[in-house]
């Protein structure tokens, strides 16, 4: 007998905002989570590497994991010495719990860019999708990525407790126009972060002086 599914959210979380924390929040009640996992990365395969160490934005992960009931925080990536691909955490998470639905939260911006992630089309072989969908926003589907959501999308939300991956559901979310970069500058603009991200957060940053204007 499976499980309750849990949710799987990654990311460098440079830092972690409302933009990554509701949309899990959203997801959890949805789906009925079982748990929401918060995966801080190390060492990012495709993009510059993080202005904060990984110690301090696994520190950051920790405290916004503690004001939300059901996160925690999966170390796993932060730990490795290389870099980090989705198909490798998923491969491990489906060893380690291999009567538990994962589902993997992504944005609708990744959705779309699938075809050129690591190992792609072995994603639902451990895992379902689930993705930020923008309420009133028709993508543009790739064709690869349209051929994919006719064959695995479901509108069933239990669908994704009674398989172990394989389905993709799309999330009809509160639409949230944040990301770290925009949030980075305002910090470095010396501006109020507040509802932009968890209070301890903010306090953290604030504490430690991160995402300061080089002198």
């Amino acid at each position: 007998m499976l499980k309750a599914p849990i949710g799987i959210l990654g990311g460098t979380f440079d830092p972690i905002h409302i933009g990554h924390l509701r949309p899990a929040i959203e997801a959890q009640a949805a789906l009925g989570l079982a748990e929401m996992r918060l995966i801080p990365n190390h060492i990012p395969p495709h993009r510059a590497s993080p202005f904060c160490s990984s110690e301090q934005r696994l520190a950051m992960v920790a405290l916004a994991a503690a004001e939300n009931p059901g996160f925690v925080v999966d170390e796993r990536e932060i730990r490795r010495d290389k870099a980090s691909y989705t198909i490798d955490t998923l491969i491990e998470l489906r060893q380690a719990l291999p009567d538990t639905p994962l589902c993997f939260l992504m944005g609708m911006d990744s959705l779309l860019s699938l075809p050129g992630w690591h190992r792609w089309r072995e994603l639902l072989d451990h895992a379902h999708l689930v993705v930020s969908l923008r309420p009133g926003w028709q993508p543009d589907y790739p064709a690869e990525v349209a051929e994919l959501l006719a064959r695995q999308q479901t509108q069933d939300p239990q669908d994704l407790h009674r398989h172990r991956h394989g389905h993709i559901w799309l999330s009809d979310n509160l639409p949230i126009e944040l990301s770290a970069t925009r949030l980075r500058a305002l910090l470095a603009a010396g501006q109020d972060p507040r509802y932009l991200l968890p209070v301890s957060v903010a306090d953290y940053i604030a504490q430690h002086r991160l995402y300061q204007p080089t002198p």
